[in-house]
């Protein structure tokens, strides 16, 4: 099909809940997609951080081909030697003791949310408060859209569910404020990414923790975003020393399947009784062929160290263009491969013009331009972003 085939075909059949670009992609490979006109585009979104690998990795095609001519689904009424081989996997990554599978972010925090709202209902029935962060996103089933702190996404859906209070991302006083015996635990995102790229101090951090651990509260980190190697480290929470209860990951984990889950430390493992939480495709060989194929070729390549090194170079050129901008750029944040450019003015002309120059790139929070490529970018599509980036704020 031609462009305008897909795009008319698509906008009759799907609802409208999207805001698309009127781009109709085909393939891709590495860093590069393409559009169903032959034109090549520089990928620095990745699908919002979820092609880790980049597109059409072969170590991931290969895997995914492999098994689905052997086993897809079997449920989890069963064993599979590729779902062993993943969880092992995870546990060892991530630094946690248990997993649990799903198929996105959205079903990731909700198992989160159930399992914190259980171990609080044993501790005592009025032990049910939530507290997450203003600017924060979740995501967008009931439970995880009424966690998510940004009223706009909520509207229309009241009642919501209760028990959720929010307070400022990165304030202490106020965290401090809202915490009570009542209180079953605290979700928060250790780099908030749909917010904006917002990086909290590693004292705020730590200061969360030592509060869940007076007040009998879990500390949940939301790593769906900043998860597996994204910021340089494998994960978010390891710059700063301090281990949640419970991590929710998603995206890149999968390298472009759609995965999601949740690691927990062995105190919490038995929170959650046979029948408690489940789900029909989550952990499926499907997706643990993907998972382990994404996370064993991000070690044999040294990815996380690559992934630092080119972070600090890419976030040094962006800080450049600040200087150069002083009056379009106000601040440059974030670490690893998940950067924000925040501008002086709404961003979509810069998101439009980078399109243009055949480079995506997106914008979040209204005014903060998020740069989330795959984590085998070169430093020369580094600068080839950055050179569409210098054009786009020159017009801007």
């Amino acid at each position: 099909m031609d462009a305008k085939t897909i795009i008319d075909q698509t906008e009759k059949y799907y609802l409208p809940v999207f805001g698309r670009y009127q781009l109709a992609l085909t393939h891709g490979k590495g860093c590069k997609l393409y559009d169903a006109d032959g034109n090549e585009y520089l990928d620095f979104l990745a699908g919002i951080a979820v092609n880790s690998l980049g597109h059409a990795h072969p170590a991931l095609v290969k895997a995914i081909s492999e098994q689905a001519a052997k086993l897809m689904h079997c449920s989890n009424i069963y064993y599979t030697d590729i779902q062993a081989k993943a969880v092992k996997e995870i546990i060892e990554t991530t630094g946690f003791d248990r997993v649990f599978l799903a198929n996105s972010g959205a079903e990731a925090n909700e198992g989160a949310i159930k399992l914190a709202r259980k171990y609080g209902h044993q501790k005592n029935e009025g032990k049910y408060r939530i507290i997450t962060a203003v600017h924060s996103f979740h995501g967008r089933t009931m439970m995880t859209v009424t966690a998510t702190g940004q009223p706009k996404y909520q509207q229309g859906y009241e009642p919501l569910p209760a028990g959720f209070d929010y307070v400022p991302y990165g304030d202490l006083e106020a965290l401090r404020e809202a915490m009570d015996e009542d209180v079953c635990c605290v979700l928060l995102e250790p780099i908030q990414g749909e917010g904006g790229v917002h990086v909290p101090s590693d004292t705020y951090l730590r200061e969360a923790r030592l509060l869940c651990d007076k007040y009998d509260a879990l500390l949940v980190f939301d790593e769906i975003q900043t998860g597996v190697a994204r910021t340089g480290k494998w994960f978010a929470y390891m710059h700063s020393g301090v281990k949640p209860d419970i991590m929710t990951f998603a995206k890149g984990i999968g390298g472009g399947f759609p995965v999601g889950g949740f690691v927990v430390t062995e105190r919490l493992a038995h929170v959650f009784k046979p029948g408690d939480h489940g789900g029909t495709f989550g952990g499926n060989a499907l997706a643990c062929a993907a998972i382990y194929a994404t996370l064993t070729t991000i070690k044999n390549e040294n990815i996380v160290e690559q992934t630092a090194e080119k972070g600090a170079y890419f976030k040094k050129k962006l800080e450049f263009l600040m200087a150069k901008y002083p009056d379009k750029v106000i601040e440059i944040r974030g670490c690893g491969l998940i950067l924000g450019m925040e501008l002086a003015k709404d961003g979509k002309e810069v998101v439009e013009a980078c399109l243009k120059r055949q480079v995506i790139v997106n914008c979040t929070a209204g005014n903060v331009i998020r740069l989330v490529p795959p984590l085998i970018v070169t430093k020369e599509e580094i600068d080839q972003a950055v050179a569409a980036l210098d054009a786009a704020l020159a017009e801007f």
